[in-house]
C-alpha cells in the first residue's frame, strides 16, 4: 500500500529547502525533478544549494545550472566548496566543519542529499554527515545512477508530469558540457532510471524520481 503525503513550509513562513550534493551536477541528477515540482508548487520556496567540490568550469556550471532549476529569487543561498573530487573522507574534519556553519544560518524543512550506500566515498561521506548534523529534519537520499551498479530499493517516490522530467533532462545536458564526454551522461540514462522509479509508484506519466527515507514522523 502506498501513502501520499503533501509538503508545505511551516505557517507563515514560506518551505525551506537544502540541496546538498558532492559535486555540480549531483543535486540535478539525483533529485532535479522533485525540485522544479516544488519550485512549481510552493511559489515561495526558498532553496540553500549547496556543492562541496566546484572547481573550474565546474564552478561556473553550478552557479548557471542552479538558477536554471529553482530560479535567482527562490536561490537564498549558493555555497561552492572547493574540495578535491575524490578525497573528501580523507579531509573529513574539513567537510564537517563547513556541515556546522550551515547548520548555523539555517533549519530547513526538507533536506535532499546523497544515499548512504552510494559507491562513490566523497557521497557516503556527505550522507553521513548530513545525518550527524541534522538530528530534526526531515532527509531525503537521492540516487545517482553509475557504472558500480549500486541502485537499491527506495521508498520515497515523487511522480513527474512529462514536462518536469523532460525539462530536469534539457537542465542537465544543455548545462553540463563538461560532463557530456562521459558515456553515460545521456538522456536514456536519466530516462530509463526515472521509468523504472514511475513503473514502482504507478506515476501517472510514467515517471518518477525516487529517494530513501530512513526516519519519517507522521
Amino acid at each position: 500500500m502506498m501513502i501520499s503525503l503533501s509538503l508545505n513550509g511551516r505557517a507563515g513562513r514560506p518551505l525551506v529547502v537544502l540541496c546538498l550534493g558532492c559535486h555540480s551536477d549531483d543535486i540535478e541528477i539525483g533529485c532535479g525533478g522533485t525540485i522544479l515540482r516544488l519550485v512549481a508548487e510552493q511559489p515561495h520556496s526558498k532553496f540553500i544549494w549547496a556543492v562541496f567540490s566546484a572547481i573550474g568550469d565546474r564552478r561556473a556550471e553550478a552557479q548557471r545550472v542552479a538558477k536554471l532549476f529553482v530560479g535567482s529569487k527562490r536561490l537564498e543561498q549558493l555555497l561552492l566548496g572547493k574540495f578535491r573530487d575524490g578525497f573528501m573522507p580523507f579531509v573529513g574534519s574539513d567537510v564537517k566543519a563547513t556541515f556546522e556553519k550551515i547548520k548555523k544560518t539555517i533549519s530547513p524543512d526538507i533536506i535532499f542529499t546523497h544515499n548512504r550506500r552510494d559507491a562513490h566515498q566523497d557521497h557516503r561521506l556527505l550522507s553521513e554527515l548530513t545525518w550527524n548534523t541534522f538530528r530534526n529534519h526531515l532527509i531525503l537520499e537521492y540516487e545517482i545512477p553509475k557504472y558500480d551498479g549500486d541502485l537499491g530499493q527506495p521508498n520515497f517516490f515523487v511522480p513527474l508530469e512529462k514536462e518536469i522530467y523532460q525539462k530536469k533532462i534539457r537542465y542537465l545536458l544543455d548545462g553540463f558540457a563538461t560532463q557530456r564526454p562521459k558515456h553515460w551522461f545521456t538522456e536514456e540514462t536519466f530516462l530509463a532510471l526515472m521509468r523504472l522509479r514511475g513503473l514502482e509508484c504507478v506515476a501517472p506519466s510514467g515517471y518518477a524520481e525516487a529517494f530513501y527515507a530512513r526516519k519519517l514522523v507522521l
